[in-house]
């Protein structure tokens, strides 16, 4: 059955890989998106196409529309990008989220809704990996707070408009995910290293790069977003989506300079960030059981793909985010 379904922040650089994946698979997609960090040319190659069409719109304001499944994908999501503008980052997890919420409820659609590990704040050595029973240990009023509280507070509607208005929610958790469109100067580790090596600079590190995360490559997440939508209604989630392999940034600076060839070096430009987790590493026993979903691409691999986009592409046409955001 063909469906008719909406993807918020749809032009973003996950956005886009899903919009890719829906429009291919012949359903009728509505991507919406405000074009504060996105770009046109994410979704350039599909606005010829018959079953996608393309809306400017910002989910801080309610929408309208008759659509059988919403993935709600809209919010920044580099340090750089939500804390340009703290206040509507939250507005646009919390308000977009009731937003959406109303139209799955007066609509009956089934709604994902894209959460993030942020939620988990930085834990402790006993919560690492972390599980979806975690807690999580965020600083309420620290400077990244405005995106880690925002969506823990979608969440938090998610599940109240399920039990209230019986709503069929799905809530995933990403974990670092990369590959094509990312935007080259989001302030993300991958996506500065590799622009840095590329262009032959020095590859700059926050601390001493001890530190570590899992990088998941995008195709792999969208696999897990798309089983997520088409999970039993008795699994709402929460769920972790992610690569649970673990790197030391250090280490993944060293391997973009092997991938790439370049003569750049390796420096420590800066303390660490104030709360920015030392550790991150999903747990996804839940996901390979209940969504018989793991990831397949090694770090290896899907960094040659995101170096051969790099490469392809002109970097200075990235719009930076704009003062009317």
């Amino acid at each position: 059955m063909i469906k008719r379904i909406l993807v918020t922040g749809g032009a973003g650089f996950i956005g886009s890989h899903l919009c890719d994946r829906l429009v291919d698979a012949g359903q009728d997609v509505i991507c919406v998106d405000n074009f504060f960090t996105s770009q046109i040319s994410n979704v350039e190659h599909l606005l010829g196409r018959r079953n996608f069409e393309l809306i400017r719109h910002d989910v801080t304001h309610p929408l309208f529309l008759e659509v059988d499944e919403i993935y709600n994908f809209a919010c920044p999501a580099a340090p750089g990008h939500y804390q340009y503008n703290p206040i509507k980052t939250i507005k646009t997890s919390v308000m977009g989220a009731i937003h959406m919420l109303g139209l799955a409820k007066r609509v009956r659609a089934k709604i994902l809704h894209a959460s993030t590990s942020e939620v988990y704040g930085d834990p402790p050595p006993e919560h690492h990996p972390q599980p979806e029973t975690y807690r999580g240990n965020v600083n309420p009023i620290g400077p990244r707070a405005c995106y880690d509280e925002g969506k823990r507070a979608a969440e938090t509607l998610m599940f109240d408009y399920r039990r209230q208005n019986n709503v069929n929610i799905r809530v995933i958790r990403i974990f670092n995910t990369y590959g094509p469109r990312m935007h080259p100067f989001d302030g993300r580790v991958v996506s500065n290293f590799i622009r840095q090596a590329v262009a032959g600079d020095d590859i700059t590190i926050y601390g001493d790069g001890s530190q570590s995360r899992s990088f998941c490559y995008v195709d792999d997440l969208i696999d897990g977003v798309l089983k997520m939508m088409d999970a039993p209604d008795d699994f709402p989630g929460p769920v972790n989506l992610g690569n649970p392999d673990e790197f030391t940034i250090r280490e993944l600076a060293e391997r973009v300079i092997e991938l790439t060839g370049s003569s750049s070096r390796i420096v420590q430009a800066r303390p660490l960030p104030e709360d920015d987790p030392l550790h991150r590493q999903p747990d996804i026993a839940l996901a390979r059981q209940r969504l018989d979903w793991e990831p397949k691409v090694a770090l290896r691999e899907g960094l040659k793909r995101t170096i051969d986009w790099f490469r392809s592409v002109d970097i200075s046409t990235f719009r930076a985010p704009t003062p009317n955001y």
